[in-house]
Parts: structure tokens; C-alpha cells; sequence
């Protein structure tokens, strides 16, 4: 079998419907082998956006993204979304064409040692010169990706090795290993919560999925803990819950940071407690919590590395809330005083205030609108910016939402993740949020929407600033702009050139009726908001 089609045949074995791409003729044979297969081709125009669609696809799936991409400047391109591979823990496999064997260490064109510009960021870097060697380390790849903290696998191929038969072409896939918490740990564990007057669980992405969301439902239900949830996580668990005890991120409600400080015990579970799911190492506090620690996750690398846990648990962590959910014994009566505090302040958090900006509309009316009319099982997909935590405060999520963001903060995921949320499973609503500046980081994967017939819902928030970024300039620097000013074209005409429909929002529409038309498209559709940059965020106004 030639090299090329055995690729194609152990994607194949491990699950990969469609692959991402921007073509390049150092894997031409490679394309050549998915012509006619099974696995979709989803051609795109740019690499960063590619492989942002791949990860937004092994965000839904839990099947490891796979891009193909041409050498130098096409993997370069791709490395935004590698990283986010490596800081979302999402595993993604990225397929280089390299240069042919014969001119390797020449400086040809296009030349580029993959191990020295992807070792720092990637599980993995494994050049495939040998195509004996391809049932083996095809399947080595795809558990990498997959096991522990899950991310990104680089394999460069080179070229002319595309054309070589593979003498034994066996199809393998390599399973993962069972992790599981031994008996003491559960029982130890068992133990801290009886003894927890406010016990306070902070949930991360691991637990996405049916399987994980229910496991914490019924964990949460059958112990009587409050959950909070990671940031880019809220759609783990019911934000309308009685036990939703909030978003946690760098935004969230004094008030509430500090009610939830005043746990006692601390379960984290399916998170690696980095700095945005602790509020910048705060809770818990970093070295040293004020709180009892336990830290659950499939991996012990995370485990005590920057926070002192009193109790790490290597383990699957839906089969720990599991184990945990069944003959729970009696919590204090402390504790539902503790659950009706939290519940309470929760829910201050989410209470919404109209400002009535001058300058433009309120992103925050027109995301709780967008929150009112949406399906109940839609697809969320978030760019990075301010306009995102109207949603994060004031969108009450579920397990049956998908929730696709970037915890690495990269900006230029939110069109190419509708796009392929839309393609992986049509009959769902993808609705994106995106700012002016986002939208234009990537934006052209609108072209592969219409041309393979997805749907997305794109909601850009027009304030012409990177408000991000200005908020800050205002608070170090107050009154003096520089480089954060936007001149954008119109939103409108820029959807309809694709083919697209447009609706527009401005300053004093009816928003419930253009939100409702707009949700009401058939196709592929765009809403330009023409937003207020004073009325920046949920946490307060520009200058505030």
C-alpha cells in the first residue's frame, strides 16, 4: 500500500471524518489518497483558521483534530492553533509536507526543522522519513494527542516519502489505559466532605461531554456542593442550578470571589487550576491554599505543580464524581446555609443592569436576547475580547450547550469554530460572538461555510477599538490612545459578498426583533452590531 493511502486509512481507523486544509504540493500524493475516500476534505483559506477549525471539532468530538498543511510558511501559519492546542489541553493532529528526504539539511526552499519550532509547545514532534514505520507511529501519535493533558502532535512528512509502499500495512490503533482512584483515595475524599461545613467544587473542561456533565450533576445533587465552573467551561454544568456557583475568570464579581474564598474545602476536577480558573492563583491561593485541597485529573502532571493539593488523584475524574455520587452519607446542616449564600450571590452576579450607552448599542441587551431566543442546545462559539463576558456572567449555559472558546485568549477562533461546529453536526444552531477586531484575524472561513453548505450564526460586536486591550491602555494610561483605534468596513456588505444574509443593529433598533429574524435565517447569516465601546464589558464601562 502506498504510504499515503495507509495514512488515509488509519485516520480512518481512529475515527477522523473530515480533515482540514490548505493545500500545498508537498503532499500532493496525501491529497491524492483522500480523493474518493471517506473522509471529508474541508478546504480553507488560510492555515491558522484550518487549524482552528480542527480544534474546534476535537472540542465537540473528543476525536483528536486533524490539519494538513504545506511546509514553512503553512506551518507556520498553523502554530496559532497549535498553541491553543497546548494551553486548551485539546488534542490535535497536524500533518506537515515536508521537503524531500534528498534535499533535507540543503536550506531548500521552504526548509524548517519542525522539531526545533514545535518542540516547546506540542506533545510531540516526529518526522515520518521511513513508511515501514507508519503503523507504528501513526497510532503512537493519536494516543499521545489523546493521553493525560491532551494536545497537539506534529508529523512532518516529507514528501517523495508519500510514495513509498508500506511492506506490512497493518492498521493499529493503540488504546488508552485505564486510570482509576484507588478505594483510600475515594473513601479518604468521602470523609473531607462529611466533615466540610462549604465544600465548593471547581469543575474544568475534562468533564465535557455527557458523560463527565452527568457525572457531576448527579455528584453535586447527591453530596449538596456548590460547583463553580473554569473559565471557557460554564456549558460542565446548569448555570440555572441552585448549585451554580459561578464562572470563574479575572472578571468575576468581587462579592462573589469572595464569598467562595471562604470554602473550606476545595474539590478541583477536570481543570489543571491554571491562572484564569484560580483568578490569577487566588483561589485557591498559590503555594499554599487556605482551603483543604483535592485536585482531580487524568494526569499527575498538573497535580500539586503550582498549588499544594492535600489530595492528589490520578484518575479519570467523571469515575471519581461517579464513585462519590453513590451512598452518600449526611452533610452538615451548615451546609445548606452555605449552598443558599452561594446560590444567593450567584445570583447577584447575574443579574443585568441596562446602561443605556449613547454611543451604541448594549452588547450585553443584545446577548441576553440572543440567550432568550436561542435554541436550548446550541453551539456557542467564543473569540477572544471583552464583548464575551456578557455571555460568561449572563448566559445561563447547560450540558446541553457546547460552550467552544479559547482559554489560551487568541483571537480568531470564533467564525472558524461556528464553521465547523455547523459541519460536525448540522442540526444544532452554531452561534458565534466575535469582536470587530476578531473578526478580521480570520473571518474568510465564511467562504467554506457557503461553500460546503454550514450555517453558522456570526454576531460581531462593531465598536471600532480592540477593546481589550484599550480597557487596559485607559487604566495605565488614561486619555492616551495609540494602537487601538479600528477603521472597519461595513459588516453588512462584507457578509453579503460571501452570500450570506445580513441584519444590522444599531443604536436604538429593535433588538428582540432583529435578534429574532436573524436566528431565524436559513443559511449561513452575520449581525452586525454597531456596539458602544463605553459600555465595554460586564465588568464596567472603558474608562471604569
Amino acid at each position: 500500500m502506498r504510504a499515503a493511502d495507509f495514512i488515509v486509512a488509519s485516520l480512518k481507523a481512529h475515527g477522523v471524518r473530515r480533515v482540514y486544509c490548505v493545500p500545498g504540493e508537498s503532499y500532493l500524493a496525501l491529497l491524492d489518497a483522500l480523493h474518493g475516500s471517506d473522509i471529508t476534505v474541508l478546504i480553507c483559506r488560510h492555515e491558522g483558521g484550518a487549524g482552528f477549525m480542527a480544534v474546534a471539532e476535537a472540542k465537540m468530538t473528543g476525536v483528536p483534530g486533524v490539519v494538513l498543511v504545506s511546509r514553512g510558511p503553512g506551518a507556520t501559519n498553523v502554530s496559532i492553533a497549535v498553541h491553543m492546542a497546548e494551553q486548551d489541553g485539546v488534542p490535535l493532529i497536524v500533518i506537515i509536507g515536508q521537503v524531500s528526504r534528498e534535499e533535507k539539511y540543503r536550506f531548500v526552499f521552504q526548509e524548517m526543522d519542525y522539531g526545533a519550532v514545535f518542540g516547546s509547545f506540542s506533545k510531540g514532534v516526529f518526522e515520518l522519513n521511513d513508511a515501514s514505520r507508519l503503523p507504528e507511529m501513526l497510532p503512537r501519535a493519536f494516543r499521545l494527542a489523546r493521553e493525560g493533558v491532551q494536545g497537539p502532535v506534529i508529523l512532518p512528512v516529507p514528501e517523495d516519502m508519500l510514495r513509498d509502499d508500506v511492506a506490512n500495512p497493518q492498521v493499529l490503533t493503540y488504546p488508552l489505559p485505564q486510570i482509576a482512584a484507588s478505594t483510600g483515595n475515594i473513601e479518604a475524599l468521602r470523609d473531607m466532605l462529611v466533615q466540610a461545613e462549604r465544600p465548593l467544587v471547581i469543575a474544568g473542561s475534562r468533564l465535557r461531554g455527557t458523560k463527565g456533565a452527568e457525572a457531576l450533576a448527579r455528584f453535586s445533587a447527591a453530596q449538596r456542593v456548590p460547583v463553580a465552573v473554569t473559565w471557557k467551561s460554564q456549558d460542565v454544568f446548569d448555570n440555572a442550578s441552585e448549585l451554580y456557583a459561578g464562572h470563574l475568570d479575572m472578571g468575576t464579581v468581587r462579592p462573589l470571589r469572595d464569598l467562595l474564598a471562604t470554602a473550606d474545602l476545595i474539590i478541583a476536577v477536570g481543570t489543571r487550576l491554571g491562572d484564569f480558573a484560580t483568578m490569577g492563583f487566588t483561589l485557591p491561593e498559590a503555594p499554599q491554599p487556605r482551603q483543604t485541597l483535592v485536585h482531580i485529573y487524568s494526569d499527575s502532571k498538573p497535580l500539586g505543580r503550582v498549588i499544594r493539593a492535600d489530595l492528589g488523584i490520578v484518575a479519570e475524574p467523571a469515575e471519581v464524581l461517579a464513585a462519590l455520587s453513590q451512598s452518600a452519607r449526611v452533610a452538615p446542616a451548615a451546609r445548606e446555609r452555605w449552598i443558599s449564600s452561594v446560590h444567593g450571590a450567584t445570583a447577584d452576579s447575574q443579574a443585568y443592569a441596562p446602561r443605556d450607552p449613547v454611543d451604541g448599542v448594549d452588547f450585553g441587551l443584545v446577548t441576553l436576547m440572543l440567550a432568550k431566543l436561542a435554541p436550548p442546545n446550541a453551539v456557542i462559539t467564543m473569540d477572544a475580547g471583552n464583548m464575551t463576558t456578557w455571555a460568561h456572567r449572563h448566559w445561563k449555559m447547560s450540558p446541553k450547550n457546547l460552550l467552544i472558546g479559547g482559554v489560551v485568549g487568541a483571537m480568531g477562533l470564533g467564525v472558524p469554530a461556528a464553521v465547523a461546529a455547523s459541519l460536525v453536526d448540522p442540526s444544532r444552531m452554531a452561534i458565534c460572538l466575535v469582536g470587530d477586531g476578531g473578526v478580521l484575524m480570520t473571518g474568510n472561513e465564511l467562504a467554506t461555510a457557503m461553500a460546503f453548505g454550514a450555517t453558522p450564526k456570526i454576531v460581531i460586536s462593531d465598536n471600532g477599538i480592540y477593546g481589550t486591550i484599550r480597557s487596559h491602555q485607559e487604566r495605565h494610561f488614561a486619555g492616551r490612545v495609540s494602537g487601538t483605534n479600528l477603521v472597519n468596513p461595513d459588516f453588512t456588505a462584507w457578509a453579503k459578498s460571501f452570500g450570506a444574509e445580513a441584519y444590522s443593529l444599531k443604536l436604538g433598533d429593535d433588538v428582540e426583533a432583529v435578534v429574532t429574524a436573524f436566528l431565524a435565517a436559513k443559511g449561513a447569516a452575520v449581525l452586525h452590531v454597531h456596539s458602544s465601546a463605553q459600555s465595554l464589558s460586564a465588568g464596567g464601562t472603558l474608562n471604569t
